[in-house]
């Protein structure tokens, strides 16, 4: 599969690190010629953005998406970490979608810091990984990328849930750096 990373900071770094030993994986950096951008992006099955959230749209624009899987990995986040820009009305990942017709998104590695997407296992156990879209084609070969990177890859349903899982990563955030957890944990998923 060939991937493209628009952003080529911590998260997309670790993720194309993760993925490249099965997979062609290329950088979109905002220093690319544009010709450059179209054609990586257009020749790409998977597009993950990786950018800060505010970047995003403009990161993805004039870029040829339609058809392709996107992978929304921002979050909404105030300058000082105290909150978001966002309610709960709307997501970064809805507003890709709108912007972006045709893109089939799916909002995914956003609730962890880039240290544990580097390894996803924690003790005997995975880090829990939740995937939201409404294209069950494009949630089912991000899934498939989140167990390839070691973690508990879990359908949350609808790109809409993706209104939860922004506020979601926001208290990993809280708790790494307010409440003094620091990064090196993560969310699981116990079961009966």
């Amino acid at each position: 599969m060939k991937i493209a990373i628009v952003g080529a900071g911590n998260v997309g770094k670790t993720l194309g690190t993760g993925w490249s030993a099965k997979h062609q994986v290329d950088y979109v950096g905002r220093t690319l010629p544009d010709a450059e951008k179209k054609a990586l992006v257009g020749g790409a099955d998977v597009i993950v953005v990786a950018t800060p959230a505010n970047a995003a749209q403009a990161a993805l624009a004039g870029l040829p998406l339609a058809g392709k899987i996107v992978v929304d990995c921002t979050n909404p986040l105030k300058p000082d970490l105290s909150g978001l820009t966002l309610g709960t009305d709307t997501s970064t990942a809805e507003q890709l979608a709108a912007a972006a017709p045709g893109a089939k998104v799916v909002k995914a590695f956003n609730t962890v810091g880039f240290n544990i997407m580097a390894n996803p296992r924690i003790g005997d156990r995975c880090a829990v990984m939740l995937v939201a879209g409404d294209d069950a084609d494009a949630k089912k070969i991000v899934l498939g990328l989140a167990d390839e990177l070691g973690f508990e890859a879990v359908d949350a349903g609808a790109l809409s849930v993706a209104r939860t899982l922004e506020p979601f990563a926001l208290l990993w955030i809280t708790l790494a750096y307010k409440a003094g957890l620091g990064r090196d944990f993560a969310f699981g998923l116990l079961r009966r």
